[in-house]
């Protein structure tokens, strides 16, 4: 690794430093294929990759998605693992983002969600904690965090000061509604 010495105001010579990156560059880098097979996203400028889905990670996003698409339906967008520009520096791609309209009235990612949703096996820790904080400060009203191991279904709303100020969790035999449409959802349908 060679290190670029960056001369300080002074004089004196700053050492090693991390490279941010921005949205633009990051969809850029997707663009040349870099991420092709990956698992990747942009958290407060850094590139994070998530490892291999296993096959209960996989069928637990089929069963969110029919169950989002049959819940929202017409006049709703769920979008499975696509960008969303939380900041300059911000783009999680979520497993779910649930966004009001149509794809057809749009040129861009959207910066905004009504729904957000992440299914977690060996990332609980990080949904649970450093993508619920981000999803907060960006003033997503509703973030939910399927469990796979624990057999739940975490919801997170009303973001305040940085956090949600509604914690709550729901077990198999539980029903959840979202805040944006009326529509009762059995937890036991979004769980393995």
């Amino acid at each position: 690794m060679t290190t670029m010495l960056i001369p300080s105001v002074r004089g004196a010579v700053i050492g090693p430093r991390p490279l941010r990156w921005t949205c633009a560059e990051f969809h850029r880098l997707g663009d040349l294929g870099l991420f092709k097979g990956r698992r990747a996203m942009l958290i407060d400028g850094v590139l994070l990759e998530e490892g291999p889905m296993s096959p209960p990670h996989a069928i637990t996003l089929e069963l969110v998605e029919d169950a989002l698409r049959a819940a929202f339906g017409a006049g709703w967008r769920v979008r499975r693992q696509s960008p969303l520009v939380l900041s300059m520096e911000l783009d999680p791609e979520p497993d779910f983002a649930v966004i009001a309209g149509s794809p057809r009235n749009t040129s861009g990612h959207p910066n905004t969600a009504d729904l957000v949703v992440e299914v977690a096996d060996t990332s609980l820790g990080f949904d649970t904690n450093e993508k619920r904080v981000l999803y907060a400060r960006a003033n997503i009203c509703e973030y939910w965090v399927v469990d796979i191991n624990g057999r739940r279904l975490l919801v997170y709303r009303n973001p305040q000061g940085g956090d949600y100020a509604d914690q709550q969790s729901f077990g198999p035999t539980d029903t959840v509604t979202a805040l944006a449409t009326p529509v009762v959802i059995r937890v036991c349908d979004l769980i393995v």
